[in-house]
Formats: C-alpha cells, structure tokens, sequence
C-alpha cells in the first residue's frame, strides 16, 4: 500500500512537471509546482481509498491544493497561477471526458450519459474547491472594504 502512494507521489509529481514545462513556468519554480500536483493527487487517492466519492474525494483535493498554491505563492513571491493551473492537471478529469465520447461514439446515449454526468460533477466539484479555496479571509473582523 505504502508502495503503491510512493508511486503515485512520484508519478503525479513528474507529470506536474511536465505540464508546467509545457506552460512556460519559470524552472525555479518546477519542483513546487511538482509538489503541489502531487500533495492533491494523493489526498485524492487517499480520500477514495477511504471510500469517499469521486466529486468529495476531487473537493477536497482542489481545496487543500489551492490554498497550498496559495502559500506557495507568498512564499515564493509568484503569481498563484504558477502552482495552481500545473497543480491541478493531475485531477482534471481527462478520463471522464474520453469515455463520453467514446460511448457517444459507440452509440451507448446510456453509458454517455453515466460518463458526462459524473464528468460534470467532478469538474463542478474541482471548480468549488477553488473558489472556497481563493476566499481572502480577513485577518480583522472590523475590516471594510470600499467597493466604489
């Protein structure tokens, strides 16, 4: 068991990588991006080990993904972007997406339609994770804000 996270770890890590490659990401910057790929892909995989949904399990991996994107942003003074889109690529649900298609293809509207649903739900699910995750929490209760 132990085994198999280490493979996991290592394997979402070089593929973070690999997409940050692809997006330009300065190379300082390659093995926090790995990092980040690879702390959402295991709580992910543990998560689902444990039994929890795919969407659930895809929450909380987005949630604890993004606000560590967003530490890494502060700590290395660059752009939250940089860590949280190549943080992100090993959850997509990339899958998801073929099978629609390809029962779409295949004629199967009814395994399509399986596909898409749990396809949307789990993009909705990573959606939401970034959003909670991105909330600014004030440090000062009485803080205001002047929208004008």
């Amino acid at each position: 068991m132990i085994l198999q996270y280490v493979i996991h770890l290592i394997a979402s890590m070089i593929g973070t990588i690999a997409f940050s490659i692809l997006f330009y990401v300065p190379k300082k910057q390659y093995l926090y991006c790995g990092l980040t790929g690879a702390i959402g892909w295991i709580i992910y995989c543990a998560l689902n080990d444990l039994g929890f949904s795919l969407a659930f399990s895809n929450f909380i991996a987005t949630l604890v993904l993004t606000v560590f994107s967003r530490a890494m942003a502060i700590i290395r003074k660059t752009p939250i972007t940089v860590f949280l889109v190549p943080g992100i690529f090993p959850l997509v649900p990339g899958a998801g997406i073929y099978y629609t298609a390809y029962y779409i293809f295949m004629n199967n509207p009814q395994q399509a339609g399986v596909k898409a649903l749990e396809t949307v739900t789990v993009a909705g699910a990573i959606t939401l994770g970034i959003l909670i995750g991105s909330i600014r929490l004030s440090p000062n209760p009485n803080h205001r804000t002047n929208i004008s």
